[in-house]
């Protein structure tokens, strides 16, 4: 019977371990490696093998007498001492806490009032919400740009209004405002869906409880509601923050120059300079720092729920 137990136990967590195996321990552990690499003479890694010159045959160049040719912490360096790649990882920081908060402003009346409609009405709302995803991500990114373009109607509003005031007209398209826009656009609904599972499943005897001790409509909110709701707040930053540091589609299409973030530089890195090993570097540097947001979030998510019962 115990036997049977462990079959079935590997049988269920088997396939999605191998999974993580080799689509992620393996190619992180790579990516670890060739970024201690030199890069090679046309680009990618400086190679490990090569033809002995004697027999021609393919052999090791490596031995324990000449490791230091082929590995290095020069890439480490180059990151901490280039103030540029700190900047920039900074400003990814920035966009994608702005974009969180905005999402976060956007989502919870929104959550709220799907939460608050009537059982009949949430199935559609939450259909409503995750509606976008059935169509294709470049698609949507393409109609913001002809939305932000020049010849769009929101430009061309805009600037009628600004007009009005004396201002001249400004643009849109390929500026760190378009970056925001459609960040908050593409991560919206992963705010929305957490937020609307934590507030759905509130005690509305509670509000009524706070209102008849006196307390106003604000101080429920802030006394009653948001604390409960902490912990889908921290999922739902959690769920926008980590893919919005990283994203690099939405900079690269409507961003511009002034728009770049972490995620162009480690695609240049890798398929325009290819420079592998230090793009392996921003990589991991990239990884650490969602591995410190999800461990931040999970303990301020823990947090939430403790204060919450």
């Amino acid at each position: 019977m115990t036997r049977s137990k462990n079959l079935a136990k590997w049988l269920i967590s088997g396939p999605p371990l191998l999974y993580l195996i080799f689509f992620f321990a393996i190619p992180t552990a790579m990516m670890a490696f060739a970024a201690f690499r030199f890069p090679g003479d046309y680009g990618g890694l400086m190679p490990l093998f090569g033809a002995d010159p004697q027999t021609g045959k393919q052999v090791l160049l490596v031995n324990s007498h000449n490791w230091h040719d082929y590995l290095t912490l020069d890439n480490f360096a180059r990151f901490f001492q280039e103030a540029v790649y700190i900047e920039l990882f900074i400003k990814s920081f920035g966009y994608a806490l702005l974009t969180t908060l905005l999402c976060l402003l956007a989502s919870y009346p929104l959550a709220w009032l799907i939460a608050r409609s009537p059982k009949k009405w949430r199935d559609l709302l939450v259909l409503l919400v995750i509606l976008p995803f059935w169509s294709n991500f470049l698609i949507r990114v393409y109609a913001w740009m002809i939305i932000l373009g020049p010849q769009g109607y929101f430009a061309k509003l805009v600037n009628t209004a600004l007009g009005f005031i004396g201002i001249a007209p400004q643009q849109f398209l390929f500026t760190p405002f378009a970056v925001i826009i459609v960040l908050v656009y593409v991560h919206l609904p992963f705010m929305v869906l957490p937020l609307y599972a934590n507030l759905e499943k509130h005690d509305m005897a509670l509000l009524d409880a706070a209102q008849d001790l006196g307390a106003s409509r604000w101080q429920r909110f802030w006394k009653v509601t948001w604390p409960l709701s902490l912990p889908g707040v921290y999922a739902g930053a959690a769920l926008v923050f980590i893919p919005a540091l990283g994203i690099f589609a939405v900079p690269d299409l409507v961003g511009g120059t002034d728009g770049i973030m972490i995620g162009n530089l480690i695609k240049q890195q890798f398929l325009d300079s290819r420079d592998w090993p230090f793009g392996s570097v921003l990589s991991i540097m990239l990884t650490l720092s969602v591995l410190l947001m999800a461990g931040l979030m999970a303990v301020l998510g823990r947090g939430g729920k403790r204060n919450a019962l």
